[in-house]
């Protein structure tokens, strides 16, 4: 489906008129965007990032950056030191070399790595203080897409504003340069507009008291009306949100969850099929995407409200990683996408009691039961810990922890 710009006018401000933003798929259409906002900045680029592969695509983006660096272009990276710890060392000599300044997030093997499961988990590309991409899509071949292989089922927004995108950026600075905030400042970031559109950035970092994307989809629930669908890979919400849905479809709101089908960490999958009855008892419609890994993290609420990014339904984005989000307030945007989102559910399996009968195998129920046990605990556990020494302020050596979101 074609992705249709949407203006943005900002009340107030002439300079800011007729900027917009546009739903961005993953696959040819997100990287060929990247690749283009890249070779077209003329002075500074903030990329930061879950994963940056040592794949074709992660070197074609690479290749592009040198450029870029070669222009003297301002390039900074920051990735996260679990998610990209594949990234090639040549790749950094090679960065550095150009000018090119990259860090690494809580890198695995460091004394000051004490926060487990509190990883960078959002994706963000700002160029010249005036373009923004953001979504869930990381740099890679899965994400691209081959001949062989359907890219990831994912998406993002990109956003020309020079406001938000001056925001970003400023935010993007922060976080590499690891700087402290300053007083007691509102979390999040609205812009303010007349119709048909409005942007507001939110932020997840309950380390550092930032909880904004979990509550806007909360409140977002409660307010609901007549639908709320949304893409939720890595989908195990804690009791909290899974009364709300609940509560919401009592109300007569329509429910639909695309789920996956394939996923690339099955163990998640076993335990987001525990949840499978609970939800249907309560006219929750379910909806499985087969065609590839979902790795989306979308959410349209009565065809008016959309969020987008990086945040996961699950604990770990809840209350350990950083996350960043779009929420967008603009009918038509959110129109455009719940079309698209009905196509997506076409081709998807619909989950019924029956279904989940035919799937029954000896030990399904105890291996899903089991799945969402443990995992409940594992990720209680590695949010808990960081948020216990983060307010006791004491640095201890880390310790592997192998699940994240991606």
């Amino acid at each position: 489906m074609a992705a249709k710009k949407e203006e943005v006018n900002n009340v107030g401000n002439d300079a800011l008129m007729n900027e917009y933003l546009e739903l961005v798929h993953s696959g040819e259409d997100y990287f060929n965007r990247l690749a283009s906002l890249i070779a077209a900045a003329k002075t500074e680029i903030h990329i930061q990032t879950y994963i940056f592969e040592n794949d074709s695509t992660g070197i074609k983006i690479a290749d592009l950056l040198k450029a870029a660096a070669s222009r003297n272009v301002k390039i900074h990276i920051l990735l996260d030191g679990y998610g990209s710890s594949s990234f090639s060392n040549k790749f950094i000599k090679e960065f550095t070399a150009c000018g090119i300044s990259i860090r690494f997030f809580s890198p695995f093997l460091s004394t000051n790595n004490f926060y487990i499961g509190r990883r960078l988990h959002h994706k963000i590309v700002v160029a010249d203080s005036h373009i923004s991409l953001i979504g869930g899509i990381n740099i890679g071949d899965r994400y691209h897409g081959s001949e062989k292989e359907k890219a990831w089922l994912d998406y993002a927004v990109e956003i020309e504003s020079t406001e938000i995108a001056v925001h970003l950026q400023h935010l993007c600075t922060a976080i590499y340069y690891k700087k402290k905030r300053k007083g007691r400042k509102k979390n999040n970031y609205l812009l303010r507009s007349v119709q048909p559109a409005a942007v507001r950035i939110l932020q997840n970092d309950w380390v550092k008291r930032k909880n904004n994307i979990s509550k806007s989809y909360i409140q977002a629930i409660r307010k609901s009306e007549e639908e709320v669908i949304i893409v939720g890979s890595y989908f195990l919400p804690g009791r909290k949100f899974t009364r709300v849905l609940k509560t919401a479809s009592q109300r007569g709101v329509k429910i639909k969850l695309i789920l996956s089908g394939i996923s690339d960490l099955p163990l998640i999958k076993r335990a987001t099929g525990f949840l499978y009855t609970s939800l249907l008892q309560y006219n929750i419609e379910l909806y499985e995407w087969n065609q590839s890994v979902l790795h989306g993290k979308v959410a349209v609420v009565d065809k008016k409200l959309t969020t987008i990014g990086s945040f996961n339904l699950n604990h770990l984005s809840s209350y350990g990683s950083i996350e960043l989000n779009a929420d967008i307030e603009a009918a038509g945007f959110s129109e455009n996408l719940t079309l698209h989102l009905y196509n997506i559910i076409e081709q998807c399996e619909h989950i019924t009691l029956k279904t989940i009968e035919e799937r029954k195998g000896m030990f399904t129920d105890l291996l899903n039961w089991m799945s969402y046990r443990f995992l409940r605990v594992v990720l209680i556990i590695a949010t808990y810990l960081p948020k216990k020494r983060f307010y006791r302020r004491k640095k201890k050596n880390s310790f592997f922890f192998p699940f994240t979101n991606r």
